[in-house]
């Protein structure tokens, strides 16, 4: 993984300044224009960056110091942030949607001009682009050399990029949809087609809410690190010359930047504890220096067990 990535949360201020903006644009115009489609979509703009609030505070709260009662920090409120943003994502977004256009297609009425829809949709798909390219640069960075896209996106392990790559996707599908319903409503007459529009709006932002709690379940109950940066790990403990043999690393990620990780070591025989104990100091640097987002190391040294039963394990 590539250690440069941006500190700020860009991608959400980015995001949040957007959809706030395209909101705005696009009730006034649904206000105007009378249409379903429109109004779904600025009720997933207003979603969309109350979203970006959440992950903002999630991010803000991880970053609190371990204490007595958390000791492995805080990390994880920004999972458990965009777990709430999933819901969210889901009742508000996708519900009102298919709400919205159920409602249309029960009391139907005429469009308006729809040029105001034209000019809103296009302006609204320049910001979410312009958002949705910057979370796509920051996936970019981050990702593996080895990875291919899908697989960048699948193995995210920060809200804060694969939260907001997913909405910004979204929304301009979603503004897809609403362009065509708007225009085939208009063009035929048929107010059914602007509902059906709002419906479908609806069923994307369901399937994209149920994604992201997945993945932000899969965090939250203690996902590894990515396999490419497993197998750096297990490189780095055979590179050691005081190594034996060692055991499947076992990690867990307790933040975006925050792992926890753990190896299973013999350290050859003829090492004395001095020796062995310098042998894990040299480790945990070569490991630190290469990924430094593993923030834990526990080792466990066979070796040392059996030279010294009472200091069972080298933990540092």
């Amino acid at each position: 993984m590539s250690s440069r990535s941006s500190k700020k949360p860009v991608t959400v201020y980015g995001a949040m300044a957007a959809n706030f903006g395209i909101a705005v644009i696009k009730f006034i115009a649904a206000f105007f224009t009378g249409s379903s489609a429109m109004l779904s979509e600025g009720i997933h703009s207003l979603v969309d960056t109350g979203n970006q609030v959440l992950l903002l505070l999630g991010i803000r709260l991880s970053k609190k110091p371990a204490d007595e009662k958390h000791p492995f920090g805080y990390g994880k409120e920004v999972y458990f942030w965009g777990l709430i943003v999933a819901i969210l994502l889901f009742g508000i977004g996708g519900g009102m949607s298919i709400y919205e256009g159920i409602m249309h297609m029960k009391y139907p009425h005429e469009i308006g001009n729809p040029i105001w829809n034209y000019v809103v949709l296009g302006l609204a798909a320049v910001f979410e682009g312009a958002a949705f390219s910057i979370a796509l640069a920051e996936l970019l960075i981050r990702k593996d050399d080895e990875e291919g896209f899908w697989e960048a996106v699948r193995s995210s392990k920060d809200p804060a990029i694969f939260v907001v790559l997913a909405e910004d996707a979204a929304a301009l599908t979603g503004l897809a949809v609403a362009a065509l319903g708007v225009y085939l409503g208009h063009k035929y007459n048929n107010p059914y087609i602007d509902g059906i529009a709002s419906i479908i709006i609806g069923f994307i932002l369901a399937g994209v809410a149920f994604l992201l709690a997945y993945e932000s379940r899969d965090l939250l109950i203690g996902e590894s690190i990515r396999h490419g940066t497993l197998k750096s790990i297990d490189r780095l403990v055979h590179a050691n010359s005081a190594v034996e043999k060692a055991r499947r690393p076992l990690t867990m990620h307790f933040g975006p930047n925050e792992v926890l990780l753990n190896l299973d070591v013999q350290f050859k025989k003829q090492l004395s504890a001095s020796e062995i104990a310098a042998a894990v100091d040299r480790l945990e640097d070569s490991i630190r220096k290469k990924h430094p987002e593993i923030k834990r190391i526990f080792i466990e040294a066979e070796a040392f067990i059996q030279k010294r039963p009472a200091e069972s394990t080298v933990s540092k």
